[in-house]
């Protein structure tokens, strides 16, 4: 049996991880509201500036991204609601045909627009594959389509990153968002900013029994 000393220290050391348990979850909802409502992308922006205004500054307290992503999709459903699921809807009905455009490069849909958070002020994330440099410029130049080219820094795996060409273009009212990857890279995706872990990622098929399972689910919520 623990004496009184020890019990009053197992105490003190359940309290503190209760309330850095608490801070971080408060973190994360502020982090997730700035997203939402600041139009912020980057979660560790995010998540500086939630603690700044909440005042804290232990690293223990600092949600992962994660967390951020989860508390994010939970602030969306209770105060965007149907406007939200909107967005996402539109976006995705406009990822398909950016896919079946860029269908010789073996194109995948990333990000917000996949998972679901996307919101008004998102662009369309896609994948490319290609191991010609300037497949997708000839792409864009034979198909008459301004576009404007970027960087990114990606990380393959454990071992292999780098810079990686990016392509930013408009198209029926909204922003795409286009990285070129190695052909190999389709055999596995890049690691993901929020998990380090393979992002998830969609092809034409996958994403049309999403937007199948979309509408299921619309019907199902207008019963």
């Amino acid at each position: 049996m623990p004496n009184s000393r020890q019990h009053a220290k197992l105490h003190a050391h359940t309290h503190a991880q209760t309330r850095t348990r608490e801070r971080r979850q408060h973190l994360a909802s502020e982090a997730a509201r700035l997203m939402a409502e600041g139009g912020i992308r980057d979660y560790h922006q995010a998540k500086l500036k939630a603690a700044q205004r909440l005042g804290i500054h232990d690293d223990a307290s600092l949600p992962r991204n994660r967390e951020i992503e989860d508390a994010l999709r939970e602030y969306q459903r209770l105060f965007l609601g149907s406007d939200q699921t909107a967005e996402v809807r539109r976006r995705r009905e406009a990822a398909m045909r950016a896919l079946e455009f860029f269908s010789d490069f073996e194109p995948r849909l990333v990000g917000p627009v996949l998972e679901g958070t996307a919101d008004a002020n998102t662009a369309v994330a896609l994948h490319l594959h290609s191991d010609d440099a300037d497949a997708v410029s000839r792409h864009f130049e034979e198909h008459g389509v301004p576009a404007e080219s970027r960087s990114r820094h990606l990380r393959l795996d454990r071992e292999r990153e780098g810079d990686f060409p990016v392509w930013l273009f408009s198209t029926e009212n909204l922003s795409f968002d286009v990285t070129v990857l190695p052909a190999d890279v389709l055999r596995q995706a890049p690691l993901s900013g929020i998990d380090e872990k393979p992002m998830r990622r969609a092809s034409v098929s996958q994403l049309r029994m999403l937007l199948a399972e979309d509408e299921i689910a619309g019907y199902e919520a207008s019963d």
